[in-house]
């Protein structure tokens, strides 16, 4: 585990200090609701980070425990990255952002990807998604079930 120098005790405070920067969740959003798992993958995002920026981020993230890197057994070229359950405990705190965003960002920013819903709530929403993300994993990695 890395040595982190946090700002304050402060909980908000701390987990941003190691999640809080531009990237960090846009990544995890790109590996948990896009299936994204190589370098490459995460490099072709629409918002455009930098190859130095992901790659730092990378690092962090792995050095955190949110995410592996994994080489598969037919490449053993390629690094694929996987969020652990650490970062697919992450998946409420995005859903949230998403809901924030889409009622008080919406109105500066008609453009937004528009919100889908899931009809049964957003309990659901989180499961099916960690869920998808799962089974994404597990046939990833050769283990399908």
């Amino acid at each position: 585990m890395m040595h982190k120098d946090f700002r304050s005790s402060c909980m908000i405070a701390s987990a941003l200090d190691l999640i809080g920067d531009k990237w960090s969740l846009l990544i995890v959003r790109d590996m948990l609701m896009f299936h994204k798992k190589t370098f490459k993958e995460m490099a072709a995002s629409k918002e455009g980070v930098a190859t130095n920026l992901l790659s730092g981020r990378l690092k962090l993230l792995e050095s955190i425990g949110v995410i592996s890197k994994q080489k598969l057994a037919g490449n053993k070229k390629e690094n694929v990255y996987l969020l652990s359950e650490k970062g697919i405990a992450l998946t409420p705190l995005l859903i949230e952002v998403v809901l924030w965003s889409n009622q008080y960002v919406r109105p500066y920013h008609a453009a937004m990807d528009p919100l889908e819903p899931n009809p049964n709530g957003k309990a659901a929403a989180i499961e099916q998604i960690q869920n998808a993300y799962k089974a994404f994993v597990n046939k990833t990695m050769g283990q399908e079930a």
